[in-house]
């Protein structure tokens, strides 16, 4: 049967079901596979905490969306263009994100009378006109899973499993993926199992082949590749782009890399993918608690190692001693915090910019550290390398503040030429530093960065005394006299704020705009595709992005005083939008939500025209 293909710029396709129905690896396998053919990507999973919430019901939804085009994207997409639901929770759900005459592919085998009660169904809405809206192709993929694979020596549970296979393989075949690589990924995961290597495979052929030959799809579609910048790419999640960041730190400032991290959602990934790079000179500690965590990573950084600790907001609250402790060691520390909805216990596995006070504050005593931001799951690889810069040249904590949507969302990453990364080696004091020749100071600090010296334990003729007291400067001994404890407050204020940041850039096409966007964090993809749709309104907007949010851009108070608006959209209510009008006394506009989910593009254009309107 020949086939209708039809060409597409951008897709937008959202896999929805229980949570064990394996709708994660199967968004996860279909991105590779779009990977692979070149479009620019960008994903959003989205799942309960629960490790297995009640099956066929709303609190147990889990759903994976996938944005894909033949040109540059900055978010997952507003709302699907195909929506495949397995069960009737799914459906429930993701039905209100769909546009009208969006493509909905429903597993009709669940659709019984028990699923349908569990999420409210009066009537079965594959039977009444309640769907009549959307374009509906209801598959039997349970049974026709359990068909397809009725010669093979599988259970039957293992059969029904199978079918988010089937669903994938249909959703390949429809949107022509190649699939060669998700073949070979099943021959691995399931290596140990050949009667689930040779069931899952089936599946996937049976989707495939269901989708070639049914009058069910007439259209198949086709998305060319993006153009993108030349060379080597591959899929990255964000957890696993400042992973290799962190390895790549280790690699070019010949240091170990200590990671001591109890396992937390949504860092944990940052654990288990460490723990992989031994060879590298990684180590890793899976600690008791947190603050044994980060007790540990300030030991190896004590110990002449790149010490590094991950957590999420709760973790960071019980690292705030162990932070404050490194502060008066003067000491290099990443503290990796990956944003989750709070407070307290929250919502685990959803996104929320909600830190920043705390990244900047919160900690007793004058504090301060340095702290940057990732824009993007590529961009974590590169604020990485960054954070570790600044902790090893400038001596200092460094909290670096992904959130959830960052970290488990993915898009292409150019492998970058490894020489053209920063030099971080470090000069470790090897001989003493004092006038007479003989003396260690272990607080005389350089002139220009004003770090103090880091001296490795066991180095002969540098003893020096270490811990949470105050020091004297110069001599680091126990000092209470009150002159030197404002002058050793001052000079740890100074050397984060004497570290050099790049200049704020500013996007700006058409040099006329009066209202500035600014973000930081993740919130980056959804303003750039606003200001993109607004711009092609023919209206001028200017766009800016906060990697460094201690210390700030020095041109960031310049930058503000050039609009006559500043708009700030944040998923808090409003925490960078007030460290600006403190501290630059521009009265932005503060624009905020706290759903734990990301900002949608046309939600912000909807408000960005209208602060226009009123310039």
């Amino acid at each position: 049967m020949t086939k209708q293909i039809r060409q597409l710029d951008r897709v937008v396709i959202r896999f929805a079901g229980d949570s064990g129905d394996g709708m994660q690896l199967t968004g996860d396998r279909f991105t590779s596979e779009t990977a692979q053919l070149g479009n620019d990507i960008s994903t959003l999973p989205n799942f309960p905490a629960e490790i297995r919430a009640p099956a066929g019901t709303l609190p147990g939804v889990s759903s994976f969306q996938v944005h894909f085009a033949d040109y540059d994207i900055l978010t997952p997409g507003d709302a699907p263009n195909v929506l495949v639901a397995m069960n009737p929770a799914a459906l429930k759900a993701n039905l209100n994100d769909l546009p009208r005459g969006a493509d909905i592919i429903v597993n009709t085998d669940e659709f019984t009378k028990r699923n349908l009660t569990k999420v409210g169904y009066q009537a079965n809405p594959l039977e009444d006109d309640s769907l009549s809206g959307w374009t509906v192709h209801p598959v039997a993929l349970t049974s026709m899973t359990v068909g397809a694979l009725a010669q093979l020596e599988v259970s039957k549970k293992d059969a029904e499993r199978a079918k988010n296979m089937f669903a994938l393989g249909l959703l390949s075949w429809m949107y022509s993926r190649p699939y060669e690589s998700t073949l070979r990924f099943l021959e691995r995961k399931f290596a140990k199992r050949p009667e689930l290597v040779a069931a899952n495979i089936a599946a996937f052929k049976a989707g495939w082949n269901f989708g070639e030959t049914t009058d069910s799809f007439s259209v198949r579609y086709e998305v060319k590749p993006a153009r993108m910048q030349p060379g080597t790419y591959r899929n990255i999640t964000g957890n696993a782009a400042l992973s290799l960041g962190l390895v790549a730190a280790g690699v070019r400032s010949g240091l170990p890399v200590f990671l001591g991290a109890y396992p937390i959602t949504p860092a944990s990934d940052i654990l288990h993918e460490l723990s992989k790079h031994k060879r590298f000179g990684v180590v890793t500690m899976q600690a008791e608690d947190e603050i044994a965590a980060v007790g540990a990573a300030l030991g190896a950084s004590y110990g002449g190692a790149l010490g590094i600790t991950t957590t999420s907001g709760p973790g960071v609250a019980l690292k705030s001693e162990t932070i404050s402790l490194a502060v008066a060691l003067e000491l290099p520390l990443v503290i990796v915090d990956v944003q989750r909805a709070g407070p307290s216990t929250g919502m685990p596995t959803k996104t929320e910019q909600a830190d920043l006070n705390m990244a900047l504050y919160g900690r007793h005593g004058e504090a301060p550290v340095a702290v940057i931001a990732p824009k993007s799951p590529a961009d974590c690889f590169h604020a990485a390398i960054e954070a570790a810069r600044i902790a090893l040249t400038y001596r200092t904590p460094v909290l670096l503040l992904s959130d959830n949507y960052v970290a488990n969302g993915s898009e292409p990453w150019l492998l970058p030429d490894v020489a053209s990364l920063p030099d971080l080696r470090v000069a470790f004091a090897t001989e003493p530093n004092g006038e007479d020749g003989k003396s260690f100071l272990p607080y005389l600090r350089d002139p220009e960065t004003l770090a103090r010296p880091w001296a490795v334990p066991g180095t002969p003729g540098l003893e020096h005394r270490i811990g949470g007291l105050e020091k004297a400067d110069k001599t680091g001994d126990i000092s209470y006299d009150p002159t030197n404890h404002d002058f050793m407050v001052r000079t740890r204020a100074a050397r984060i704020e004497a570290i050099p940041v790049p200049d704020l850039e500013v996007e700006d096409p058409n040099g006329d705009a009066r209202v500035l966007v600014l973000g930081w964090g993740s919130t980056y993809g959804p303003i750039g595709a606003a200001c993109r749709r607004v711009r092609q309104r023919g209206l001028s907007i200017a766009q800016a992005h906060l990697r460094h949010l201690a210390p700030m851009p020095a041109n960031l108070g310049e930058v503000l005083r050039s609009y006559d608006r500043v708009v700030i959209p944040e998923m808090n209510l409003g925490q960078l939008a007030q460290v600006i009008r403190g501290r630059y006394l521009v009265d932005a506009i503060a624009y905020n939500q706290v759903r734990g989910l990301p900002f949608t593009a046309s939600e912000l254009e909807t408000m960005l025209e209208e602060v226009l309107k009123n310039v």
